[in-house]
């Protein structure tokens, strides 16, 4: 009967929406697993499977115990309006109940052990963990631990010619690009991380160039060098980006030729197996590897980067790359972040400081040291894509800093920041919606000009795949993000409206030309990853097919895919902040929904203003919901 009443007061919770059924089901094991289990214990599990829902990797008690709503992502309003009596009295019991409470109702449990062990639930200091989570943190940790200490003490005399050629640095200002080759030369882990356009993937061809010649220098062979990125999009970026990086750069044919040029998927660098979790590369089949860069590292989340930590061989150097002030992976773990965290204050202790001054020419002002991972991290702080007088930097700034007054400032300042636009969602604002989402021309254009391409198919067979191309692109220069997928003002709600006053008439069940779809699940024999985007287009003998980017090949080719073979996939006018990182559009409209909740982040707003590369629109369904979203952050 006490187990029955638990479980039915977790029910509560779910129907509630404040735990999952996947947190219920998960209590109900750990009572499967010892039905003499406290009630405390159960809870505990339920909770710490919730908080894993929400990206978090641990349940952090102490926190639990001082604010439990908050902590748990239960708004305080909802609690107060939604919730019965019973359920009151219980978030106000977690709030009454301290680590030391928490600590001896979870002693001596069955199911929980400090760390050895096998029980589902690992115990660490004021950190309950489920045990898999808790395996990949000691692989994160004691992996990226072994690559901090520096190999060298110093670097040859004909590396340092090599260096000051890269870098035409002026004298008055750090030249962070510099630093961050620099320290990356020092150890077998680095991380590059800054803002867009501030040349990340520049720093990196120039230090891969900075390694190979070093390499030559050390062991007198050619360096295996891979190249990944989370998702395809991601990967296609980064490739395009290195080759852009090449033309630009100055470098022997012998450097140039070892660059790799062409990213793959961090799931098909690894070799992912179907319906596995497991992939090929592990610690027992290491992948073939003296570098192993990792481009967009924001989009990781702990489990993968557990993988592919532990298929690096041991002598391999990881160099990650990616904004740390970004959204985290939609998975469990915020490792960039928490890899960079105090990375801005540039924390480098003395020996880091004299390497900078003796190898990079800088000179720094000394601070109080940061964490080992900070003596390999570099942050880039000057944006070369986003000037002065750019709308969209400034903005990215001011979110980025929590300053929600400025942010508000720049955009009422339309005349200093013509890149930035402003809507304020109502009943009667669909006509005005329709207007941006269909516009075909101007600053700020949105689909029309990728729908009357769609409209005018060559007559030549031989034209089709240039045609198709073009498509994409023209679809490609314009995106609406939304903070969540359902309601009005959501990813489910606006594709259906934007697909109405595109195509009147069409359904998304049917695969009418012109109807762009997102690939929601993996299918590696197809060489289509989550978050793939293509286009619904007749080919030349009439019949339909999504057109994609070949990913694989790279360049300007085209794959036609019959829609019958497609993976699950859904209309994708409209698409969440999450699934637009590692993309760029020429316009951005970031739709905000009238409801905050913990979705509503600075991180996630600040993803979506990034993603614009020239003009951005803000749409906001309450005038104060962007100011409570800068307010809100995950750190």
């Amino acid at each position: 009967m006490r187990q029955l009443k638990v479980l039915q007061r977790i029910d509560h919770w779910v129907a509630l929406g404040w735990l999952s059924r996947l947190d219920r089901a998960f209590a109900g094991f750990l009572l499967d697993l010892d039905p003499s289990a406290s009630d405390g214990v159960v809870w505990a599990g339920a909770l710490v499977s919730h908080q894993l829902g929400r990206g978090e990797v641990y349940l952090d008690l102490e926190k639990l115990g001082a604010n439990p709503g908050p902590t748990l992502a239960i708004p305080a309003d909802e609690a107060r309006q939604a919730a019965d009596e019973t359920c009151i009295r219980e978030l106000a019991q977690l709030n009454a109940y301290s680590l030391a409470d928490w600590l001896r109702t979870l002693a001596h449990s069955s199911l929980i052990a400090p760390a050895a062990g096998s029980t589902p639930l690992v115990l660490h200091g004021a950190r309950l963990y489920l045990r898999r989570y808790w395996q990949y943190q000691q692989i994160l940790d004691s992996e990226i631990g072994s690559r901090l200490q520096p190999v060298r003490d110093s670097l040859p005399a004909s590396l340092l010619a090599e260096i000051d050629d890269l870098f035409d640095s002026d004298a008055a200002q750090t030249d962070w690009q510099k630093v961050a080759c620099v320290l990356a030369l020092r150890a077998r882990f680095a991380i590059i991380t800054g803002g867009p356009g501030t040349g990340k993937t520049t720093t990196l061809t120039k230090l891969l160039s900075l390694l190979i010649q070093l390499a030559a220098d050390e062991r007198q062979r050619k360096l295996s060098i891979l190249l990944a990125a989370p998702t395809g999009k991601a990967a296609a970026r980064v490739s395009e980006s290195i080759s852009k990086a090449l033309e630009h750069l100055a470098l022997a044919d012998h450097i140039r030729r070892q660059i790799p040029k062409k990213a793959a998927t961090l799931h098909r660098l690894l070799g992912s197996r179907p319906d596995s979790r497991r992939f090929q590369h592990h610690r027992h089949n290491p992948l073939a590897a003296d570098i192993v860069i990792v481009d967009e590292a924001s989009m990781i989340d702990l489990e993968m980067m557990a993988a592919l930590l532990d298929a690096l061989p041991a002598e391999a150097q990881l160099i990650l790359l990616g904004d740390k002030d970004q959204l985290a992976s939609v998975e469990a773990g915020s490792v960039m972040g928490d890899l960079c965290r105090g990375a801005e204050r540039a924390a480098y202790d003395a020996a880091a400081l004299a390497w900078l001054s003796r190898y990079a020419g800088v000179s720094l002002p000394a601070a109080e040291a940061g964490s080992a991972i900070n003596q390999q991290t570099a942050m880039l702080r000057r944006s070369h894509r986003f000037g002065a007088d750019s709308g969209i930097g400034q903005l990215a700034g001011a979110v980025n800093a929590g300053d929600a007054g400025r942010a508000q400032a720049i955009l009422r300042d339309k005349p200093a920041y013509p890149d930035l636009h402003g809507l304020l969602l109502s009943d009667t604002a669909d006509a005005r919606l329709k207007q941006l989402i269909s516009a075909e021309t101007g600053d700020a254009p949105g689909y029309g000009h990728y729908r009357r391409m769609v409209e005018q198919p060559p007559r030549d067979a031989a034209d089709y795949d240039r045609w198709a191309l073009d498509v994409l692109r023209a679809f490609d220069r314009f995106r609406v993000l939304c903070a969540v997928r359902r309601g009005d003002w959501g990813v489910e709600g606006l594709n259906q409206r934007i697909e109405q006053w595109l195509f009147p008439g069409k359904k998304s069940a049917l695969w009418y030309p012109g109807r762009p779809v997102m690939i929601s699940r993996n299918d590696y024999n197809l060489g289509l990853m989550n978050g793939d985007i293509g286009i619904t287009l007749s080919d030349a003998a009439g019949k339909p097919r999504v057109v994609f980017p070949d990913s694989e090949v790279g360049g300007e080719a085209l794959r036609w895919i019959s829609p019958m073979r497609l993976p699950d996939a859904e209309t994708a006018f409209a698409m969440t902040v999450h699934k637009s990182q590692g993309s760029e559009f020429h316009h951005v409209a970031l739709l905000l929904p009238a409801t905050s909740g913990p979705v509503l982040t600075r991180e996630l707003v600040y993803t979506g203003i990034t993603r614009a590369k020239a003009q951005f629109t803000l749409l906001e369904s309450r005038p104060d919901v962007f100011m409570q979203a800068i307010l809100n952050s995950i750190q």
